[in-house]
């Protein structure tokens, strides 16, 4: 199993990220995919799931309407676009295929300060 995050970068306060994660090693298409994240002292959160066909979505509630999850299994990748970024959003992101963040990537770190 390979995943492979990128996307991440500085970026200011209500500003918007797109994250990416490449997956390889595994059908990726019969796996839920999450996104979790591990802020600066903190320990893994996750931050959001979606379903193996991208039917059902589910999200954290500290980034419910500001965060989208999709997923292309045609290019074995899921997407994490980030809007209205508040500082507190500051973390390595990673994806994994799991919620609780076992099996995850290398992350890739996003950084929101003005």
């Amino acid at each position: 199993v390979q995943l492979v995050e990128s996307g991440g970068g500085l970026v200011q306060p209500g500003g918007s990220l797109r994250l990416s994660c490449a997956a390889s090693g595994f059908t990726f298409s019969n796996y839920y995919m999450s996104w979790v994240r591990r802020g600066p002292g903190k320990g893994l959160e996750w931050v959001s799931s979606i379903h193996s066909d991208g039917t059902f979505k589910w999200y954290a509630d500290s980034v419910k309407g500001r965060f989208t999850i999709s997923r292309d299994n045609a290019k074995n990748t899921v997407y994490l676009q980030m809007n209205s970024l508040k500082s507190e959003d500051t973390a390595l992101y990673y994806c994994a295929t799991d919620r609780s963040g076992t099996n995850r990537g290398q992350g890739t770190q996003v950084t929101v300060s003005s």
